[in-house]
């Protein structure tokens, strides 16, 4: 007795592949005698073509000319939430340190490891204007709305409390002063580099509201360039010069910098940029402005393009001129040490409030010249 021709799984698998072959151009208007010359392998038919990532139109892409349309504003990986923010600066105070490492950049400072297996990166300032900065930039990234910078707490070493008592003898080695106070600011791993994008690489480069700047940009691309509209005001109106403005000065050096990994700057696996080592702004990049503010009136000005919820703040902080009140008020109201480490002389101050009124009158020249 013959075997069936078609037994088991296997067989029938067989059998849909024969009968896709056979019906498949009759179906398309086809004579079935053309199979033959036409046939294709079941794994060709079933194959699912690959959707090339391409720029979405324009009206995917821009919202009343200046401002990228609310599911761009919303696509990157949403950054550090302000629950995920109040959790972690709880745990931070809180937590049992269990040992500091070398690591987090400078020597001075530390890769500290929580009980729970958390890690954070403790700065150690050469000076207090160095934590000050730091901490003072990340609560002006929470009171502008962008939420790339990651969450930070002030505490005080003190290894005669529970909190510290596990790495006395690292603090015992490190050579710092009696009982500073650091600033600790959560550890994000899996980074990776990032690299200017093409539309801001080179001299003469711009990020416009025209089909010319945003040509042949794909959606992950996109969703980077609304971070980077994000990141470009957030160094103007601190005024640090540790980033991007230093990659533009080290141009006459180096003409392919640009092309390099950007300095204090990473992304995550969903594809949210990190804004990391902030502590030249504020304090020592206004110190030093005359030096740097050229480079950061060039880089503002090759960008046109923001996030609505960016420029709503900016605009909110222009007509109530007293940002460096706000932002004083935000400050004393999530950080318990905020009153030991001090705040912004009035010189500060006022540079803050001129430099947010800029971004304003920047962001309105880019409408008239825009707006239809």
């Amino acid at each position: 007795m013959n075997p069936p021709l078609f037994t088991g799984l296997a067989g029938v698998r067989l059998l849909l592949a024969a009968l896709a072959l056979l019906f498949l151009p009759a179906v398309l208007g086809e004579p079935a005698s053309s199979a033959p010359s036409r046939a294709k392998s079941l794994r060709t038919l079933l194959a699912v073509p690959a959707v090339p990532s391409r720029r979405p139109p324009a009206g995917e892409v821009l919202s009343q000319d200046v401002f990228w349309t609310d599911g761009l504003d919303r696509s990157p990986a949403a950054g550090f939430s302000e629950l995920h923010v109040k959790r972690w600066q709880l745990k931070a105070r809180s937590s049992r340190l269990v040992s500091l490492d070398p690591g987090c950049g400078r020597l001075s400072n530390r890769l500290a490891s929580f009980s729970d297996g958390t890690r954070a990166c403790l700065r150690y300032g050469i000076n207090p204007d160095q934590v000050l900065g730091e901490t003072l930039s990340f609560y002006l990234s929470r009171l502008l709305g962008i939420r790339n910078v990651p969450a930070l707490a002030l505490s005080r070493v003190n290894t005669n409390v529970e909190q510290w008592l596990g790495v006395r003898r690292d603090v015992q080695d490190s050579q710092w002063s009696d009982k500073p106070i650091v600033s600790l600011t959560e550890w994000i791993s899996n980074l990776s580099d990032v690299v200017t994008p093409p539309s801001l690489r080179t001299e003469g480069r711009t990020l416009y509201p025209s089909l010319e700047d945003l040509d042949n940009v794909t959606n992950r691309e996109l969703m980077e360039l609304v971070q980077w509209s994000d990141l470009i005001l957030f160094d103007y109106v601190t005024a640090n010069f540790d980033r991007l403005a230093s990659s533009l000065l080290n141009l006459q050096w180096d003409s392919r910098v640009m092309e390099r990994s950007t300095n204090n700057l990473h992304r995550t696996a969903k594809g949210a940029l990190v804004f990391i080592d902030n502590e030249a702004g504020l304090v020592h990049g206004y110190r030093v402005l005359p030096m740097w503010d050229r480079y950061h009136e060039s880089l503002l000005k090759t960008i046109c393009i923001f996030r609505k919820e960016t420029a709503r703040k900016i605009a909110e902080l222009h007509k109530s001129q007293n940002v460096a009140q706000q932002l004083l008020d935000l400050y004393r109201v999530n950080e318990p040490l905020a009153s030991q480490m001090g705040f912004l002389s009035e010189e500060h101050a006022q540079m803050l409030q001129n430099r947010t009124d800029r971004l304003y009158k920047h962001i309105l020249q880019c409408k008239a010249k825009y707006s239809k």
